[in-house]
């Protein structure tokens, strides 16, 4: 039964992962945190911070772990295949058939039509981590965060996998390390 579950998350991940990576990310997170429980907020938030670290496709690097973390080897196999073949198939089909209607006005309204609703995805997911992270570091920790974060990668251009991968190496040396129970006591008080 996991293996099917597995194989129905991800796929519906994979059709309807309309624009990329990063617009799957909210699919990805209804499916394994919300619909299967197979993660929390915070284990889901950590698998993808460091997915993006990591060179390569964020969908297939998540569906990996998560298959693998779920069912093993199998599982993984089975996440990543079922997340990539409906990207194949769909993009043979419906390439070659939009490509022949490209200039109607249906066609273009129909994928403008689209965009406004992965951003929405995108900002309730932003919402999301952005509460879940003044849960633990505190409103006023969370908005310099994101202040500095969007400045460093919108204005000056930093890549968004060096800024993580510099705040992980920054928690990973902190001298006061404060340990789990005692942040588990913290989220247990609010």
């Amino acid at each position: 039964m996991t293996q099917w579950q597995l194989f129905l998350a991800f796929f519906r991940v994979g059709m309807l992962g309309y624009g990329g990576g990063p617009s799957s990310i909210p699919l990805v997170h209804q499916e394994v945190v919300k619909k299967y429980g197979w993660m929390n907020d915070d284990e889901f938030a950590d698998v993808l911070a460091l997915g993006n670290t990591l060179p390569g496709p964020i969908a297939t690097k998540m569906a990996g772990y998560i298959g693998y973390r779920v069912a093993g080897i199998t599982g993984m196999l089975n996440a990543l295949l079922s997340t990539i073949l409906p990207t194949i198939v769909l993009m043979i089909v419906f390439l070659t058939t939009v490509a022949s209607f490209k200039d109607y006005t249906w066609v273009k309204g129909m994928t403008a039509a689209v965009v406004p609703v992965v951003g929405v995805m995108l900002a309730v997911l932003t919402f999301d981590f952005s509460r879940k992270s003044a849960e633990t570091l505190g409103w006023m920790k969370s908005i310099i965060l994101i202040v500095v974060s969007f400045g460093l990668m919108e204005l000056l251009g930093l890549h968004p996998a060096i800024l993580i991968a510099a705040l992980l190496l920054a928690a990973i040396f902190k001298k006061d390390k404060q340990p789990a129970n005692e942040i588990e006591a913290k989220r247990e008080k609010q």
